[in-house]
């Protein structure tokens, strides 16, 4: 477990499978922020696959938590098109998402609820419109999910005080 999630005030979480397709889109946001914004000391952004369920289990029984969580991931909702990006409410997660193998099972939204509800965290999930999620493994974004990428960095970027940089690390504090 990376310690630094229990010392920053904003975390930022890239979900998903980087072997299924568009479901890669939360770690490749991740490294985009990394590659090309300056951070300021208190924000940390981790790719974290799929085990953002024990790193919310940690936070839920730690005493020191993050004041905002951003989580980042791909969804399939029908009524959108593919690389449209949008935040959801932690309340909704759709229920395919719920059940897949990766991140979002039940007890993942619970802790996301509780943490949001009961510990107080400013919770936003930003999410990216699949094109598609193969059945087999099949690494790569599709052309929409990856021009999402970069859209989404922008859209994080003021929420976590974050200045374009190329690989410059991080920015000075108050920032």
């Amino acid at each position: 477990m990376i310690r630094e999630i229990f010392d920053k005030s904003v975390l930022v979480f890239g979900c998903g499978n980087i072997f299924f397709g568009d479901d890669g889109f939360g770690p490749a946001v991740a490294q985009h922020l990394k590659d090309h914004y300056l951070l300021p000391g208190d924000v940390l952004v981790l790719d974290v696959g799929t085990s953002i369920r024990e790193i919310l289990f940690d936070l839920a029984l730690s005493e020191k938590r993050p004041g905002k969580i951003i989580i980042v991931d791909a969804v399939d909702y029908p009524d959108r098109k593919p690389g449209e990006v949008f935040e959801i409410p932690v309340e909704g997660i759709p229920a395919n998402k719920t059940a897949d193998f990766s991140l979002h099972q039940f007890p993942t939204v619970n802790l996301l609820k509780e943490l949001k509800d009961q510990a107080g965290l400013d919770i936003t999930v930003l999410v990216v419109q699949v094109g598609e999620i193969p059945a087999e493994v099949r690494p790569g974004l599709s052309p929409a999910v990856k021009r999402a990428v970069v859209k989404a960095g922008h859209l994080i970027a003021p929420m976590i005080g974050a200045v374009p940089g190329r690989k410059a690390g991080r920015a000075p504090a108050g920032k």
